[in-house]
């Protein structure tokens, strides 16, 4: 081996051993650089050594031979691997390049959004957060930030199965949509048509009727969690009398500007008393510290309930708070009773027939919450304790309210759900110029039902809105040029134990547009899920999708 090795550095050390006008030192010195000196050539003969030296010592060992450069070991320092197919550079757009993928079109609004998840995620100290977002049908971006699980740190990613809350009321709209579609079910019926479990009400003394209609839009009178029905009236009344204070001060400056800024005492004086008056109310009405949600004790509730009739025994004796179709007041309760109806208006389990609804949606990884099953990717749930320290929120039972805030999904699979209900939304106005379009999940008169906004409702994720049915909705509105301009979206968030989410939809504005060469759906469907308790969303999906919708027309 030795004299192998010194008679092939021997060769290359002779000017004539071989032609050296070619190669890399034949090249270096037609470039008119320095000679290399014999240091190369010793260099050239170790290299040749160990390299037959590792190829005869595996040939006597009977081994594999080393290994290939494509699978380098996982635990050497990294090296450069050329990109797969689909993330090559692209060239330059020209008529037989295809347009850029959606990730690329869309790339100032994802960092924009992602900046922003980012910011929100701190402030709150959320663990995780999974965000997805489709234009115009097709899912454009998706993405996970933190953990799923801290304990065992399993990072966020789309397939992050969480708990979506009260977007569970969204879901069974559908449901209540169909069968009203399908004539098994009248809105306006007295509940104990379909549920005779349910006793009728009385609110002072008169007899009353709790519809459907009223428990969708929750105008029914029913309790939420809060079972003190003093304290709930006193903040309704108060909420009112603030509400009061500021359309009068409202009018009054309307009116001070339309006499052209012109004043006397005596409006003074009027003005003065009407605000003493209002103050001396709020005081009297200003209602003691009343508990949030997350303070009831039926949140937390642990008991497995079989069927929706069942979970009736919790509320149903309770008197109404309001008399039905006179106040708003949240309730999920009276979710649990719609789930009775479905069951009764349908002929199947609750949970049978959103299963089917689901399967006809595409949305495969929805499923109610049950502790017992085996579900992939689904999340940990946190929550502060006292002393601001993370920890593990307390198990949960959430059979008394699949309707109402019982299920778990993705953020695809609510884009999906998003944007059924956004194609049944409008391809009522695509009929003309496409005749072959297929029918929405729902019809366009059962949408435009769903999202109009329901008078003496309120929105308490954005006081611009008002509750429709089952979804939250805020008109299209401008009050001055050049100014503000209120988009029309319609969403749903959501809030559990240990979890909180949104689900938002914006409509393109198809008004003064053509449309010959559009099919539905059309606009920005954002989701946007988190393992922790109390955190807001809605703005922040807003802003999610009106960057989309930016970058959308920029790129149209």
């Amino acid at each position: 081996m030795y004299r192998l090795l010194s008679a092939l550095t021997a060769r290359a050390a002779t000017p004539g051993g071989w032609a050296w006008g070619c190669g890399r030192r034949g090249a270096h010195q037609r470039a008119g650089l320095p000679p290399l000196g014999p240091g190369w050539v010793g260099g050239l003969g170790l290299g040749l050594g160990l390299a037959l030296g590792v190829k005869l010592a595996g040939g006597l060992r009977g081994a594999a031979p080393a290994q290939s450069p494509a699978a380098p070991d996982p635990e050497g320092s990294p090296q450069a691997e050329p990109l797969p197919p689909q993330e090559q550079p692209l060239a330059s757009w020209s008529a037989q390049t295809p347009m850029p993928p959606p990730s690329r079109r869309f790339a100032r609004a994802i960092d924009s959004s992602r900046d922003l998840l980012h910011r929100i995620k701190d402030e709150v100290g959320a663990p995780g957060i999974v965000v997805g977002v489709s234009v115009d049908g097709k899912e454009v971006w998706s993405e996970g930030l933190g953990y799923a699980d801290v304990e065992n740190r399993v990072p966020c990613k789309p397939e992050t199965v969480m708990r979506i809350a009260s977007i569970s009321k969204s879901l069974t709209m559908v449901a209540l949509a169909k069968l009203w579609e399908a004539g098994k079910l009248d809105l306006d019926m007295p509940v104990q048509h379909y549920v005779p479990e349910f006793p009728e009400k009385e609110y002072e003394g008169e007899k009353v009727s709790v519809t459907t209609r009223l428990l969708i839009s929750h105008l029914s009178g029913i309790r939420h969690y809060e079972k003190d029905m003093k304290k709930v009236k006193e903040e309704k009344a108060y909420k009112a009398l603030k509400m009061m204070k500021g359309t009068v001060e409202s009018d009054q400056e309307k009116e001070f500007k339309e006499k052209g800024g012109k004043c006397n005492e005596k409006n003074d004086f009027v003005k003065a008393k009407i605000e003493q008056d209002t103050d001396a109310k709020g005081r009297n009405l200003k209602p003691g510290k009343k508990k949030n949600d997350f303070e009831q004790g039926e949140l937390y509730l642990k008991e497995k309930f079989e069927n929706s009739i069942e979970s009736l025994r919790l509320f149903k004796n309770d008197p109404l708070f309001f008399k039905p179709g006179s106040q708003f007041l949240y309730s999920t309760f009276g979710y649990t009773l719609l789930a009775a109806i479905v069951e009764r208006a349908s002929g199947y389990k609750y949970l049978d027939y959103m299963q089917k609804i689901f399967h006809d949606l595409d949305m495969l990884t929805t499923v109610q919450e049950e502790n017992e099953p085996v579900i992939y990717n689904r999340a940990r749930f946190y929550v502060y304790n006292k002393k601001r320290r993370l920890v593990n929120t307390p198990y949960v039972d959430n059979s008394y309210k699949w309707a109402g805030g019982g299920f778990l999904s993705t953020v695809g699979d609510l884009l999906k759900f998003g944007n059924a209900m956004l194609y049944g939304y409008q391809v009522g106005l695509f009929k003309n110029s496409h005749e072959n379009l297929l029918p929405g999940y729902l019809k366009p008169e059962t949408m435009v039902m769903i999202w109009t906004p329901v008078p003496n409702t309120e929105m308490s994720w954005d006081k611009e809105g008002k509750y429709a049915m089952a979804w939250g909705v805020v008109e299209k509105k401008q009050t001055y040029g050049s100014c503000r301009k209120q988009r029309h979206y319609a969403s749903h968030t959501g809030g559990a134990v240990g979890a909180s989410s949104v689900l938002l939809v914006l409509p393109e504005e198809l008004d003064a547009e053509p449309i010959n060469n559009k099919v539905p759906p059309r606009g920005i469907v954002v989701s946007i899920i988190c393992n922790m308790q109390s955190v807001g969303l809605n703005s922040t999906a807003l802003k999610i999708a009106l960057e989309f919708d930016k970058d959308r027309a920029d790129v149209s």
